[in-house]
C-alpha cells in the first residue's frame, strides 16, 4: 500500500510543480514587462529589472501555490483517471478515502515547506527587491531600507528614523540625527507628527536636542522645518505590504500598532491569513478529488484546468470579499480570514462523500 500511497503522490506531486512552474514563470514574465517602462529612469536598467523580477519569484510561489495546488491535484489525479489507472485501484479494493489520503499527504508537505518559504526567504527577498528598485530609480544617491524599528535614509549628512506611515500623508514618531562635516552628532529632533508640503518637511510637537563641545541643550517647539532632498515617496515605495510580512514580523507590527493605540485590523487579518494557509492548501486537495471520480471523470485535462481555474477564481474572490467586509463592519479577522477556507472544505467534504 505504501507504494501505491507513493505512486498517486508522485502523480500528485508531478502536477503541482508542474502548474507551479508555468504560473510562476508568467507571473514573472508579465512582471518584468510592467518593469519596462520603468527602465532608464535614473540607474534602474536592465540588470536591476531581471534582478528584481527574479527577487520577487519567492512571493510568487507563495501566492500562487493554493492554486496551484488545486490545479495540479486535478492534472495529476486526471492523469491516472484518463488511463484508467484509477478504475484499476478501485477494482483492486482501494478506496477514494485512501486515494484523496495519499493526495492529501503530497499537498499538506508541500503546504507546509511552501509555508516556509512564504515565512523566511519570500519576506527578505521581497524587501530587498524593492530596496534595489526603490534606490535605483531615485534621483538622488539615498540610502533607505526598513528594519524592524521603523524607515531609515540618510539624506546628504542626515539620518532620519520614521516609525509610522500615518492616513492623509503624514508620518509619526520621527527622529531627526544631524551630523556636521567631521561626522559628529551635533542636533537630534524628534517630532510626534510629520508632513511633506513644497520640498520641504513639516515636523509638529518637536524636541530638540543640540549637542556642542560644552553642553547640551534641549528645547521644545511646537513646529519645525526640515530643508530635505529626501522626497517621501521613496519612502512610501518600499512600504511593506500587511500580506508580505512574516508571521512574527505581523505579531510584532500588530504589537507596535496596540500599544501606539492605532489600528491594526488588517495587519491581524493578514496574520490570520498566514495562519489559515496550511487550511487552505488541505481545502484545495479536497477539492479536487469530487471532479476527479465525479462528473468530470471522463474529460478532457483541459477542461479540469478550466473547472480548476474557475474554483480558484471563485475561492479567492470570496476570501478577498468576506475579508474586506469584515474590516469594514468590524469583525473578528479570525473570523474573515478562516470563514472561506472552511466553507469551501465543507462543500468539498460534502462532495466527497457523494463519490465514495
Amino acid at each position: 500500500m505504501r507504494k501505491l500511497d507513493n505512486y498517486i503522490g508522485f502523480s500528485v506531486f508531478a502536477g503541482i510543480s508542474i502548474v507551479l512552474i508555468v504560473l510562476v514563470g508568467l507571473f514573472t514574465f508579465f512582471s518584468f514587462i510592467d518593469e519596462i517602462d520603468d527602465i532608464g529612469k535614473h540607474h534602474y536598467g536592465v540588470l536591476q529589472a531581471i534582478q528584481y523580477v527574479i527577487l520577487e519569484i519567492p512571493r510568487h510561489v507563495y501566492e500562487l501555490f493554493p492554486t496551484a495546488t488545486l490545479l495540479g491535484t486535478l492534472i495529476g489525479l486526471g492523469m491516472l483517471a484518463n488511463t484508467s489507472e484509477l478504475n484499476v485501484m478501485r477494482a483492486a479494493g482501494v478506496s477514494v478515502l485512501r486515494i484523496t489520503y495519499a493526495a492529501l499527504k503530497v499537498g499538506v508537505l508541500t503546504t507546509l515547506i511552501t509555508m516556509l518559504i512564504g515565512e523566511t526567504i519570500a519576506p527578505q527577498s521581497d524587501q530587498y527587491a524593492k530596496n534595489l528598485r526603490a534606490t535605483a530609480q531615485s534621483e538622488q544617491n539615498k540610502m533607505v531600507f526598513l528594519s524592524r524599528y521603523g524607515f531609515w535614509a540618510r539624506d546628504s549628512d542626515d539620518f532620519v528614523n520614521i516609525r509610522t506611515i500615518l492616513s492623509g500623508g503624514y508620518f509619526g514618531d520621527i527622529a531627526l540625527y544631524k551630523f556636521d562635516k567631521y561626522h559628529r552628532l551635533n542636533t537630534l529632533l524628534y517630532a510626534k507628527k510629520a508632513f511633506y508640503k513644497d520640498k520641504e518637511w513639516h515636523l509638529q510637537e518637536v524636541e530638540k536636542i543640540d549637542i556642542s563641545d560644552s553642553e547640551i541643550k534641549r528645547s521644545y517647539l511646537k513646529s519645525s522645518t526640515w530643508n530635505a532632498m529626501l522626497n517621501p515617496e521613496l519612502i512610501k515605495i518600499i512600504v511593506v505590504n500587511p500580506d508580505r510580512l512574516s508571521i512574527l514580523g505581523l505579531y510584532h507590527y500588530i504589537r507596535y500598532l496596540q500599544e501606539n493605540g492605532q489600528r491594526s485590523a488588517d495587519y491581524e487579518l493578514a496574520l490570520w491569513n498566514r495562519l489559515s494557509y496550511p487550511l487552505i492548501g488541505m481545502t484545495m486537495v479536497f477539492l479536487a478529488v469530487p471532479f476527479i471520480f465525479g462528473s468530470l471523470r471522463s474529460v478532457s485535462v483541459g477542461h479540469r484546468v478550466l473547472v480548476g481555474a474557475f474554483l480558484g477564481v471563485g475561492f479567492y474572490m470570496l476570501n478577498q470579499t468576506v475579508g474586506h467586509l469584515g474590516l469594514v463592519y468590524n469583525l473578528n479577522p479570525a473570523l474573515g480570514a478562516l470563514l472561506p477556507p472552511i466553507v469551501f472544505l465543507i462543500i468539498a467534504i460534502v462532495l466527497v462523500r457523494r463519490v465514495v
